[in-house]
C-alpha cells in the first residue's frame, strides 16, 4: 500500500491526534539490527530506537520467544521456572539492596507501581519531578508527566522542579555551585508541600533526564535532592526506561552515574526489546510492606514468553559485550560531534552518556538561542539522507540520537558524514 492511501486510513481510524515522525512519514516494512528498510527496500540506519534494544529482530531473542510460546504461555499464579530464573538474573545486575521484583508490560505501569509503593510505604502522597519531564500516560502517571500537555495536568501532590543543566544555568549561578544551588528547589518544594499539609512520598526522575535534553548535570545535585528527600521520610524513584540495560557505557544502570542507590527502580522499553515487558525492582522491607497491603498480580506481565525473551536480552547483552561498545562508540561519536562544531556554528552543544547522546543546536553560541525550527529542519534532511533521528528538549533543539545497542563507528562515521553535509546545506 502506498504511503499516502495508508496516511489516509490511519487518520480515519486513529485521528490526526496520533503523531507520526517527519514531513513525509515513513512505512518500514523489515528491520534486521541497526537498519530499518521502507515500502520501497530503501534502507535506513536506527541512531533513534532504542526499544529493539540489542538490534531488530535479534535471532536469539526471536528463537527464545518461538520456543517458549510454542511451549507454554500462562501467568505468574503458578509456579514457573523461567520466571524465576529471569527475576533472579536481573535483580543480580543491581545493587544487592534491591532484590525484589515485580514484572508489568510497560514503564507506565511500571512507574504507577512504583507510585503505589511508594505511597503505601510511606503514608505519604507528595510526589516531586522535574520539570520537563515524561514518565507515561495513565492519568497517574500523566500528572507526574511535566513535559507535554495532557488533560489531567500536574497533581496537587506534585511539585515540579528544574535540574541543572551546565549549559544553561539561572544567572548569577556557576557550575561549581549549581548542585547546592538547585537542591534548595527541592527544600523549597517539600516546604510548600508541608505547607499544604502534604508531606513527600518520593522524588521520581529519569536517571538520564532525556526529555529535558540530555543536560549535563553534577552528580552532587541527585545526591543532595535524594538526601532531602529522605529527610523528609520520601523515597528516590529511579526511572530507568531509557537510560537502562547498559546504555550509558559505564553502568548497567543510570543511577550509577550518581554517588547514590535507589530504593525503587523502574523498568521498561528496552527490557523485551520490543517485546512488552517492564518492571520494578525494589528494596526487599519496602515490597514485604506494600504486600501487607495488598497482592499485586498483572495477567500479562512475567509470563513465561515474556521471561524467556527478558533473559535472551540479557544473555546477549553480556554476550556481545554492548555495554561496553556503547562506552566505546559513544565517546567516538561525541569525538565526532565536537569536530562538526568546530564547522557548524549552530552546534551550540554536545552532551549525552554512551548510546544516548545529542547536540543542542543555537541560532547564536554567545545568546544561545535555541535553533528549533533548524533542528526540525535536520532531523528531516537526515531522513532523506537515510538515517533515523530525532530531537528534544525544552525548546525541541537537542539532536536526539539513541540507536540499538550494537551500533558501530562505522556507523558513527555514516550518520555523522550524514549530518555534515546537512549541517552545510542549512
Amino acid at each position: 500500500m502506498t504511503n499516502q492511501a495508508l496516511l489516509e486510513r490511519r487518520y480515519n481510524l486513529l485521528g490526526k491526534a496520533s503523531p507520526l515522525f517527519y514531513e513525509r512519514p515513513l512505512q518500514f516494512v523489515r528491520g534486521e539490527g541497526v537498519w530499518l528498510y521502507d515500502i520501497d527496500g530503501k534502507r535506513y540506519l536506527d541512531a533513534y530506537n532504542n526499544v529493539p534494544h540489542v538490534g531488530h529482530c535479534h535471532p536469539q531473542v526471536v528463537e527464545a520467544l518461538c520456543r517458549q510460546a510454542g511451549t507454554l504461555n500462562t501467568h505468574t499464579r503458578y509456579l514457573d521456572e523461567t520466571i524465576i530464573e529471569y527475576g533472579e538474573k536481573l535483580v543480580s545486575k543491581f545493587d544487592p539492596s534491591l532484590s525484589r521484583v515485580h514484572l508489568c508490560c510497560t514503564g507506565t505501569e511500571s512507574n504507577e507501581l512504583a507510585l503505589r509503593i511508594a505511597r503505601t510505604c510511606t503514608g505519604a502522597s507528595g510526589v516531586i519531578v522535574s520539570d520537563f519531564a515524561y514518565h507515561g500516560n495513565s492519568k497517574t502517571v500523566a500528572e507526574i508527566s511535566s513535559a507535554f500537555p495532557n488533560p489531567e495536568g500536574v497533581g496537587t501532590d506534585v511539585r515540579v522542579v528544574t535540574v541543572p543543566d551546565v549549559y544553561r544555568l539561572r544567572p548569577g549561578i556557576d557550575a561549581a555551585s549549581a548542585a547546592e544551588a538547585y537542591a534548595k528547589d527541592i527544600a523549597a518544594a517539600i516546604e510548600d508541600m508541608a505547607a499544604n499539609g502534604i508531606k513527600p512520598a518520593a522524588l521520581l526522575v529519569d536517571t538520564i533526564f532525556s526529555c529535558e535534553g540530555l543536560p549535563t548535570v553534577p552528580a552532587e545535585y541527585l545526591e543532595k535532592a535524594v538526601a532531602l528527600v529522605r529527610a523528609a521520610g520520601g523515597l528516590y524513584i529511579a526511572d530507568e526506561v531509557q537510560p537502562g540495560f547498559g546504555r550509558t557505557g559505564t553502568g548497567m544502570w543510570g543511577y550509577e552515574q550518581y554517588d547514590v542507590v535507589p530504593d525503587i527502580v523502574t523498568m521498561g522499553k528496552p527490557m523485551g526489546n520490543g517485546h512488552p515487558l517492564a518492571g520494578v525492582v525494589v528494596r526487599p522491607d519496602l515490597m514485604d510492606a506494600f504486600g501487607k497491603e495488598t497482592t499485586y498480580f498483572n495477567t500479562f506481565g512475567g509470563n513465561p514468553v515474556s521471561c524467556a525473551v527478558g533473559l535472551a536480552v540479557l544473555d546477549v547483552i553480556e554476550r556481545e559485550g554492548l555495554m561496553e561498545n556503547a562506552n566505546t562508540v559513544g565517546n567516538y561519536a561525541r569525538d565526532g560531534l565536537r569536530k562538526l562544531a568546530e564547522r557548524h556554528d549552530i552546534i551550540g552543544d554536545v552532551r549525552g552518556p554512551g548510546l544516548f547522546f545529542g547536540a543542542e543546536m543555537v541560532r547564536d553560541r554567545q545568546t544561545r538561542e535555541p535553533a528549533t525550527e533548524e533542528t526540525g529542519t535536520i532531523i528531516n534532511a537526515m531522513r532523506e539522507r537515510g538515517i533515523i533521528i530525532s530531537r528534544t528538549g525544552r525548546a525541541d533543539n537537542v539532536l536526539k540520537i539513541r540507536p540499538p545497542m550494537p551500533f558501530s563507528k562505522d556507523n558513527a562515521d555514516f550518520l555523522l558524514s550524514a549530518l555534515d553535509d546537512t549541517l552545510q546545506a542549512l
